[in-house]
């Protein structure tokens, strides 16, 4: 039976503010009201250094804030019912005893449901083995950027890719007695740059390298701002800061400029970690040009390819035979436009002396943009067969995939 909205949001009230509070997660809207300024909001309890805080993380969809908020407080009181107010649709609440989801219906009336926790403390026998992280998940850096367990696994993914292509980059750097280069090229909130530059920077040591210099790029103003604010903060240095674990000269910039204008010196490893559409193809052209010893990109959207062989459908142009079955259903247009897209920008990479592998970044369950390119330059000279699968391809399918468009004088060179 649906409950009376208020008591609902009371209730709520107190396990927000709660001792046992896990996480929460505020999202949609109420039939009938206007959009709030923020599209999600999620909170959690966190150890600082200052104490125990609740931790406010909301997103307008372009951005997150976070703001921290001690307990108990009157300050985290007053956080929590400005969050109350806003006309949310959803709460779903977990504490350490429960989960409590909570759906504002048509009539403005509270659906409730409430279950016991899947959450078990299980203290671990003598042969289990502790996960061995590459950032330990104490580190300062998850408290400062308000990252929770999913981050925290998906930072842990990352990094294991990152080791999966350092030797070259990393013994590049050391030979000639300089840092190690790295620039991420659409940074965005920059929490993958934090910390890939405090886990190299703690590496230094064990790959010989005299430090790491990271160069964080975006086009958006305010996030660079952030950023920088964030490095402060966390003590990483915006240009001559230290990471932890290590006394090697390591610097963290953030700088802001679109990604094909990016002027920064040419980068030993460069990531591009889901940059939007065409974005991606603007960051692995430049670290094409820049000669980078290796590149980690883990697309995002793909519309760039979806239009296009839209276009081609509207036009009565048909696909190549039997695949007409797959671009008559919009969904499987718009996953294999992504299929295709990734395939592409491989070819085009292994043609320019690359190896290449497209791998699982993080398990679906946490990101649905879990796939990432990981290329390693060799310098192996294209061969025909690489050359005549990518026409081929690109024939059957009539589109021109950026990539191929922003490297066309390289591909040319390569011919």
């Amino acid at each position: 039976m649906p409950d009376d909205l208020d008591d609902a949001l009371a209730a709520v009230r107190e396990l927000l503010l709660g001792p046992d509070l896990v996480r929460a997660v505020a999202a949609g809207r109420r039939r009938g009201t206007a959009p709030p300024v923020a599209v999600r909001t999620e909170l959690r309890r966190v150890s600082l250094k200052a104490g125990v805080h609740l931790q406010v993380v909301t997103t307008d969809g372009l951005r997150p804030t976070t703001t921290n908020h001690p307990m108990p407080s009157a300050e985290a009181e007053a956080a929590v019912d400005r969050l109350l107010a806003l006309p949310f649709g959803n709460w779903h609440v977990e504490t350490a005893e429960q989960v409590r989801q909570l759906r504002v219906t048509k009539r403005g009336q509270a659906q409730v449901h409430v279950t016991r926790t899947s959450r078990r403390e299980v203290a671990p026998s003598p042969h289990d083995r502790p996960a061995e992280h590459l950032l330990p998940p104490d580190d300062d850096l998850f408290a400062v950027l308000g990252a929770g367990g999913d981050k925290r696994r998906q930072v842990d993914a990352f990094l294991r890719q990152l080791v999966a292509v350092l030797d070259r980059p990393a013994r590049a750097a050391a030979a000639e007695g300089r840092p190690l280069r790295v620039v991420d090229l659409g940074c965005g909130n920059a929490y993958l740059t934090f910390a890939a530059h405090r886990y190299l920077t703690s590496q230094c040591r064990a790959l010989g390298l005299v430090g790491v210099e990271t160069v964080g790029v975006d086009v958006r103003p305010d996030m660079v701002e952030r950023n920088r604010r964030v490095a402060e903060q966390l003590s990483a240095g915006t240009g001559t800061g230290t990471g932890r674990g290590t006394d090697a000269a390591s610097s963290l910039t953030f700088v802001t400029t679109a990604i094909a204008d990016a002027d920064v010196r040419p980068p030993d490893l460069v990531l591009a970690l889901h940059a939007c559409d065409t974005a991606t193809d603007d960051a692995l052209a430049s670290a094409v040009r820049w000669q980078a010893g290796a590149i980690l990109a883990a697309p995002c959207c793909h519309h760039d390819l979806q239009r296009q062989l839209l276009q081609l459908q509207r036009d009565g142009v048909p696909p190549p035979f039997p695949y007409g079955a797959v671009l008559r259903h919009p969904i499987l247009r718009e996953r294999w436009a992504d299929v295709l897209t990734d395939t592409l920008r491989a070819d085009v990479l292994r043609l320019l002396g690359f190896r290449v592998d497209v791998v699982e970044f993080v398990d679906s369950r946490h990101t649905p943009r879990n796939a990432m390119l990981r290329a390693v330059r060799t310098g192996a000279a294209p061969t025909a067969a690489a050359r005549d699968e990518l026409t081929a391809l690109v024939q059957a399918w009539r589109v021109r995939p950026e990539l191929a468009r922003l490297l066309e004088p390289e591909l040319n060179l390569a011919s």
